[in-house]
């Protein structure tokens, strides 16, 4: 794939020499970042009644704990791919793994709610800086086409069996050792990181470009969507039509102004905008946030209220029929990484799995009290699993396609912010749907009818992914050619 530079340091970016031989070993290195940081986001709410008692923690500074991580992880992500693609990818995938390791240590020995949330925002910036650089390297190692697809695939079904496995060890470490180590376990994956990526990752970063930052750009992006995050997240508290989150959003919008004025005048942007004329990338994205809204929203937030809370079902069990889900994300990432998106292209890959999850999503809006894991949650969950794999990875290739590799890093961040963001988005509107929708004189059955309301709400946002796709996402005429946007030149085949 060509850029804009050319001859950009090619010779240290994998994939535009020859194969590097050591790209499959070295894609589980990455794939171990992306593992880590969805089972972080997996395992703290188990252990969250445990860290109140402990810490005593008011419902408020329980909510910071979460949405601590939240801000400083979906605020940074821009800055932590640009920042990658300006100092070098390895060395701040490194840098980012070496952050993980201290903040989990400090996360776990946490001795006031100060320290905790302070590490927790730590933690959020370690991962703000990992992710966006794992894809990035991700990206450039493995060619466009079949292999980088395949690499997706992989990429995220790691993923999924992080969130599996966080919700099947949150219980057993919080009641055996205690809360600390669901931090704790971070550490060794952090240093195994820090070691083998010298061995493993090469560094790529483009050597013909001032290391020059766009320091506005930097400030007016990273408050726009720390405002943004925070305004989702505290917005069923305050209310959707309160003064302060009308305030917050109308702050968003002014720094997103402010921002796109500072790029087009800037020489060295932080997101150059001309990527914003690509179809495939904005409609990538686009897809993306929605499936982030129906994954953390539905299946993340109500039905793990559903099955412990008004089903009774543990921890440990929550997790294993969570299993479930994930093995047949795997097989739909698999295929969509495989053959499905080189032969179809993403939009048919999208459109389909974006129609699993909206049927799944209708399945799950029948749910009941008293209900069963059978009954109720099972098809739900058999639809579900293959549709994300589907839609994420097809979602994820359109977003990618065609960056050129000096900007890859920041590709990435936008492509991992969609997804948290569309993620804080789901949760709130429709945790505020299902609390709006909670009526009758049994509490349990009046909240159980408002998560299933919540449930067709999360159709309408299946129904705006596949709009998206349709729209937005076309074929490529080759699978050999792809569409490099460039700002001096318009549109150019690599």
């Amino acid at each position: 794939m060509n850029d804009d530079g050319g001859r950009a340091n090619l010779a240290a970016i994998p994939g535009h020499t020859r194969p590097d031989p050591r790209r499959w070993a070295a894609l589980v290195v990455l794939c171990t970042a992306t593992f880590i940081i969805i089972l972080d986001g997996s395992i703290v709410f188990v252990a969250v009644p445990s860290m109140s008692m402990d810490l005593a923690l008011t419902p408020s500074a329980v909510q910071w704990v979460v949405s601590s991580y939240l801000l400083s992880f979906g605020g940074l992500l821009l800055l932590g791919g640009r920042i990658a693609d300006l100092l070098g990818r390895r060395r701040m995938f490194m840098l980012g793994s070496g952050l993980l390791a201290v903040s989990a240590l400090l996360c776990g020995l946490a001795w006031s709610v100060e320290i905790l949330i302070a590490a927790r925002v730590l933690q959020g910036f370690s991962a703000a800086i990992m992710t966006p650089t794992a894809l990035s390297i991700l990206v450039n190692m493995f060619a466009e086409g079949r292999e980088r697809n395949k690499a997706l695939g992989v990429w995220s079904s790691a993923g999924g069996v992080g969130g599996t496995v966080g919700a099947l060890l949150g219980g057993p470490l919080t009641s055996g050792p205690g809360w600390s180590w669901i931090f704790y376990v971070n550490i060794p994956f952090a240093v195994l990181m820090v070691v083998l990526s010298p061995l493993l990752l090469k560094e790529s970063f483009d050597r013909t470009r001032a290391r020059t930052f766009d320091v506005a750009g930097a400030l007016t992006s990273t408050a726009a969507l720390v405002l943004l995050v925070f305004a989702i997240v505290d917005a069923p508290t305050a209310g959707w039509g309160s003064g302060q989150t009308i305030g917050l959003f109308v702050a968003v919008l002014v720094l997103l102004v402010a921002f796109v004025a500072v790029e087009r005048r800037s020489a060295s942007p932080l997101l150059p905008l001309h990527y914003f004329r690509g179809r495939g990338f904005v409609g990538g994205n686009l897809v993306i946030v929605a499936v982030g809204m129906v994954v953390h929203g539905g299946m993340g937030f109500i039905m793990t209220q559903y099955a412990q809370i008004y089903l009774g079902y543990s921890p440990v069990q929550y997790g294993l029929m969570f299993a479930v889900m994930t093995v047949l994300t795997i097989v739909g990432s698999a295929l969509a990484g495989g053959p499905l998106v080189l032969r179809f292209g993403p939009r048919p890959v999208a459109v389909a799995g974006l129609l699993l999850i909206g049927a799944s999503a209708l399945s799950l809006s029948a749910i009941s009290v008293p209900g069963s894991f059978v009954d109720d949650m099972l098809l739900g969950m058999l639809l579900f699993g293959p549709g994300l794999g589907l839609a994420f990875v097809a979602g994820s290739v359109a977003g990618l396609a065609g960056v050129p590799a000096r900007d890859s890093g920041v590709a990435s961040g936008v492509n991992n912010a969609s997804f948290h963001i569309g993620g804080a988005l789901g949760i709130a509107i429709m945790s505020t749907v299902a609390l709006t929708a909670a009526s009758g004189p049994n509490p349990a059955a009046a909240t159980v009818a408002g998560f299933g309301v919540a449930f067709v709400v999360a159709i309408g946002f299946a129904v705006l992914g596949i709009l998206a796709a349709l729209v937005l996402l076309r074929r490529p005429s080759h699978t050999a050619t792809t569409t490099v946007i460039t700002p001096d030149r318009g549109r150019r085949a690599a």
